[in-house]
């Protein structure tokens, strides 16, 4: 069987809830997608965890920031000026471990602005999607185990026998 049947399982069971959930709560439905998305991109488990939702937060910060350089300079060109230096500095930051998935910091920025600049409603998403992303991987191995277990057949009543020679 292919060994994507159990992830795909969990991911589609808990996609579905998420938007459900989500939905009736108001909160952010696409932004929990992108960090799920991050979690495995950035090699899933607690390492795809860490460093996805890190980047995922620091690229929110950027985006913060450049909010407010853009309330507070009043340039032609001050938006790029912004985004240039953000850029540079999700770059660089890619040298410290913990911050090393530069496209998370990237889609974290992306996300911030996709909401209109809603800090914390972005934030929660991220962090609801991170969870969803390592919790659809624990299930989908857990569920993979489970259906590619093979199968035990017993032993049938003529292999106990004893063999009759003549």
């Amino acid at each position: 069987m292919k060994p994507y049947i159990g992830v795909g399982l969990s991911v589609g069971v808990l996609a579905g809830i998420w938007t459900q959930v989500s939905t009736q709560t108001g909160l952010i439905t696409w932004v929990a997608f992108v960090a799920w998305a991050c979690f495995f991109a950035a090699g899933g488990g607690a390492l795809g965890f860490k460093k996805g939702l890190a980047a995922n937060l620091s690229g929110v910060i950027y985006g913060w920031l450049i909010s407010l350089l853009i309330t507070v300079a009043d340039f032609p060109g001050v938006l790029a000026v912004g985004i240039a230096l953000a850029a540079l500095a999700m770059c660089l930051q890619a040298g410290w471990a913990p911050l090393s998935f530069i496209p998370g910091a990237f889609a974290g920025t992306a996300v911030f602005f996709g909401t209109k600049l809603s800090f914390w409603p972005t934030v929660i998403a991220l962090v609801i999607g991170a969870g969803l992303g390592w919790l659809s991987a624990v299930l989908g191995d857990r569920t993979q185990a489970l259906i590619s277990k093979p199968l035990v057949v017993p032993p049938s009543d003529d292999e106990n026998r004893p063999v009759q020679t003549a």
